[in-house]
């Protein structure tokens, strides 16, 4: 790669970064409005309220940018940042369509992803801890707690695919993709993308933030742009979730007319389990955290583990 190829690829990857979780943050506003009946969202600028996610900037510009007296302030003032950049860092290395519409192409890209997507929960863990608030640390703790649980059957489901493809790498496990693929490694793409939920602490696994038990969990110090952070961070991770789970296990860019069409296959695939994640939030009551520990523990890691010895098994009759 050259210095320029480099460049195009480093600002395509920033500037969908910048743009998809505004999309995703819109259309919930829209969706959640048309599930829910509320007026004021689709009314916003005139058009199907175009101007409810510029009015959101602006309320979020003009609040004040409060530090408690006694937090940590620089761990305090740090932690969005943790929060969202790892997200940032991991659509380098998702494919976007063929012929290397990829910001980089690592060999072990499943490990990547899944590491750095792991450092995420520092934010939440730091702003919890530096917040000098006692709900905040509860909900940090929770979050860490959630995080542990569902990191296994994250990890083990995506194993699953590795194991299928013969390889670590995402273009690598699109390279070797058949349609076939999709009903045997359904029940491991139902096990990432729920536990894909759960770390991004979505509904109905939002456990660590519930106002009526600990105020906001670990961002109830926060306000103004740092708290629009953390809220940039939770639609950039949908958006990193997504994009994953349709790379893994429904095929990512193939598709009709793949070579031309490949990069809309993509969007299109991972516009439609955004939609879900909406329609989860509006659709499902939220779980206890002892519930959600439960489910983790007794259903989604038997699952992945059934769907790594599926994995085996075929593997075995076809060679």
């Amino acid at each position: 790669m050259d210095v320029l190829d480099v460049g195009a690829r480093l600002l395509a990857v920033l500037l969908a970064f910048l743009l998809l979780p505004l999309l995703v943050g819109q259309s919930e506003h829209k969706v959640m409005a048309h599930m829910q009946g509320r007026v004021g969202p689709m009314h916003a600028g005139g058009f199907h309220g175009w101007a409810q996610l510029v009015a959101d900037g602006v309320k979020f510009a003009q609040k004040e940018d409060t530090v408690p007296a006694g937090a940590d302030r620089r761990v305090f003032q740090l932690a969005p940042a943790v929060a969202l950049i790892p997200y940032l860092i991991v659509l380098i290395a998702i494919p976007i369509g063929p012929d290397g519409m990829v910001g980089q192409v690592l060999d072990a890209g499943i490990f990547f992803v899944l590491a750095v997507l792991g450092v995420g929960v520092l934010g939440s863990l730091m702003g919890g801890w530096a917040s000098a608030n006692k709900y905040s640390l509860l909900g940090g703790l929770r979050t860490a707690a959630q995080l542990m649980a569902y990191e296994l059957p994250l990890l083990l489901s995506a194993a699953s695919v590795a194991m299928a493809a013969g390889t670590l790498s995402l273009t690598g496990i699109l390279g070797e993709f058949e349609w076939w693929w999709v009903p045997w490694q359904l029940m491991g793409g139902l096990v990432f993308f729920t536990a894909g939920l759960a770390e991004l602490q979505r509904p109905p696994f939002d456990a660590p933030i519930a106002a009526e038990e600990i105020v906001f969990g670990a961002y109830t110090e926060y306000s103004g742009l740092r708290f629009a952070l953390f809220l940039l961070a939770e639609y950039a991770g949908i958006v990193v979730v997504c994009a994953l789970t349709a790379v893994l296990f429904l095929g990512g860019w193939h598709g009709p007319l793949a070579d031309q069409l490949g990069w809309l296959w993509m969007l299109l695939k991972t516009a439609g389990l955004c939609f879900l994640v909406i329609w989860a939030r509006v659709a499902w009551p939220r779980l206890r955290a002892d519930q959600i520990q439960k489910f983790a523990w007794t259903v989604l890691v038997p699952l992945a583990l059934a769907q790594i010895a599926l994995t085996g098994v075929v593997k075995v009759v076809i060679s």
